[in-house]
């Protein structure tokens, strides 16, 4: 077996898991990082907390995940000096995620210098996407200089769920089609082909595409020019608005989908109307993947709401049973999940499967460290 740290540093918390193989040996999450009666002063000294509660004994590798690798990466990669500096540098790309992974890299290669490290890049996944599904329509050499186009995220997830609702339904992972729907408080759709991701909704960054928590995903560019001329707003306050006060919580002041369900059983307005535009959108994306791959062997629902919640599952995929997309109501609000907690929820026969897939990205990230740490030990 393989000992693997995993480290998902944000920029207040660090969540960590060490892994022998497949099983778990501990996990855990230091949170409020340099905040008053917060956990750790800082990502060193929460580094260095993880460590010395952890049994790092034959630790063969670090796994980081980094949210962006941009154009320069599309695999896990062991990390030096020259992989840090272009993490850095990709940091307009993610300002709110690339610089705490960067923390934890750096804090991380220098308590365990000589155990190492892995970047794993939500991005890579999606770089087998073709320059079709990848090129925004603007000016060409604008968006080359300034590295404008579609990167996508939840890579990791996106993979690894794909993957494992290939095993359920008994099929080849390179013969099978899948969209996979990833809703958490960051939301994105996937279509995979043949293990590949040949389209995804997120876009340059975490903004475009489904309704979020508290981003607002597709939106019209023309109601950012119209809030700067028109309501006088400054660029960053309506960067703020877009990304930190849409989506749910714009459209209800709850960013939690749990409780917009509870206000919408109750006849609250705001928040029926949130759980339509969030479903809608859903639809709209799973018809769109429909038309990108030809067929579907299976929709996949992972991630907190993806997962808990029968009511999104159904509204998102009601009246496509001509496109033989179907949710069985006894299935899906009595869920029987198998020994990983997976789950058919289509009824027997179904053209397309609808599945519950819970996902597993650190388990995804120790894996492609192996791999990484096993591919570079070779290439020496």
């Amino acid at each position: 077996m393989t000992r693997v740290l995993v480290l998902n540093s944000g920029s207040s918390s660090v969540k960590y898991r060490l892994f022998d193989g497949r099983r778990t040996l501990a996990r855990g999450l230091v949170e409020r990082i340099g905040e008053d009666g917060g956990d750790a002063a800082d990502h060193a000294a929460a580094l260095r907390r993880i460590m010395e509660s952890v049994d790092l004994d034959g630790l063969a590798v670090v796994g980081h995940r980094v949210v962006h690798g941009g154009t320069e990466f599309d695999s896990a990669t062991l990390i030096d000096d020259d992989v840090a500096a272009v993490i850095e540098r990709l940091i307009p790309l993610a300002p709110l995620h690339n610089p705490a992974a960067l923390s934890g890299i750096t804090v991380a290669r220098k308590l365990l210098p000589e155990v190492a490290q892995v970047a794993v890049f939500d991005t890579a996944f999606h770089r087998t996407i073709e320059p079709a599904g990848i090129t925004y329509a603007m000016d060409a050499a604008l968006a080359e200089r300034w590295g404008v186009r579609r990167y996508g995220m939840h890579g990791t997830s996106h993979a690894y769920v794909s993957r494992r609702t290939a095993a359920l339904l008994g099929l080849a992972p390179e013969a099978a089609n899948i969209i996979t729907l990833h809703l958490g408080n960051g939301a994105s759709a996937c279509a995979v082909r043949g293990g590949r991701s040949v389209a995804t909704s997120m876009g340059m960054a975490p903004q475009q595409g489904l309704v979020m928590g508290t981003r607002s995903g597709d939106i019209d560019p023309t109601v950012i020019f119209h809030l700067h001329r028109a309501a006088g707003m400054p660029v960053d306050e309506i960067e703020h608005s877009l990304t930190r006060a849409a989506g749910l919580l714009g459209l209800t002041g709850d960013n939690d989908m749990r409780a917009v369900q509870r206000r919408r059983q109750q006849g609250d307005p705001a928040a029926g109307l949130a759980f339509d535009v969030y479903c809608r959108r859903i639809k709209e994306y799973v018809g769109a993947y429909l038309a990108v791959l030809g067929r579907a062997d299976a929709i996949a629902f992972t991630a907190g709401v993806g997962e808990n919640s029968p009511e999104v599952r159904a509204a998102a995929l009601s009246g496509l049973d001509g496109l033989g997309i179907a949710v069985d109501r006894h299935r899906n609000e009595q869920i029987a999940p198998n020994e990983r907690g997976e789950q058919v929820v289509s009824p027997d026969g179904s053209p397309t499967a609808i599945c519950v897939v819970p996902t597993d990205e650190e388990l995804e990230i120790a894996q492609q460290s192996v791999a990484a740490l096993g591919a570079g030990q070779s290439a020496r």
